[in-house]
Formats: C-alpha cells, structure tokens, sequence
C-alpha cells in the first residue's frame, strides 16, 4: 500500500506559479510511474502529467504543455509539479497517484495509488 499526500496548493492570481509536490508515507516510490490529475467542480477528473520512475520519461495534457513540469526527485522521495503562467481554468483539486506498471499514460484507472488531493485556485 503507498499512502500519498499531495502539498503546495493554494489561491493565485492568474499569470503567477506554484509548485505542488507529493510524498509517499512509509514507502518508497522510486520505483513507481508517477502521475498529476485534476477535477474541477462539476468535472470529470482529467490527466495533468506523468512521470517514469527514472524521470527520463515525461507526458502532459496539451492543456498544460509549455506552462507545467512535472519532475521527481528518487533520493528525496517526491514528485513535483511546477505550475507557471496559471489561468482560471487551472482551478481544480490536484491529486497525485501512482502506478506499479511501466509506461507512461493518462487514463486514471491504470494508478493504483491516490493522494487526497491539494487544492489550487486561479483568481483575480
């Protein structure tokens, strides 16, 4: 069992930044693909970004391509993802989850593994 939890969220204006991170309790995740998902209020929840367990591997929504990176640090034991340029359509709870498989994807039930979600609001 990874038990993940998500930090970093908050309230931004649009155009600023944020970085989230996720951090497994009690288990090491080096080994795992790592993914960022989105739900926005009356949404279904939507890929972000995945990482391979080495970090040589990326994939993104085109919706954030450009403006997030989603990178990871084995020896610290967390994922991260940096958000620049936010817009007002990047309000969505964040979550982070995990999947034992190798290769990268976006479809949410191929992660095995969730976090209970950060939330990030984009208003002026």
């Amino acid at each position: 069992q990874v038990q993940l939890v998500e930090s970093g969220g908050g309230l931004v204006q649009p155009g600023d930044s944020l970085r989230l991170s996720c951090a497994p309790s009690g288990r090491t995740i080096s080994s795992y693909t790592m993914g960022w998902f989105r739900q926005a209020p009356g949404k279904e929840r939507e890929f972000v970004a995945a990482i391979s367990w080495s970090g040589g591997t990326t994939s993104y929504a085109d919706s954030v391509k450009g403006r997030f990176t989603i990178s990871r640090d084995n020896a610290k034991n967390t994922v991260y993802l940096q958000m620049n340029s936010l817009k007002p359509e990047d309000t969505a709870v964040y979550y982070c989850a995990a999947r034992g498989g190798a290769g990268l994807t976006s479809h949410n039930s191929a992660y095995a593994y969730w976090g209970q979600g950060t939330q990030v609001t984009v208003s002026s």
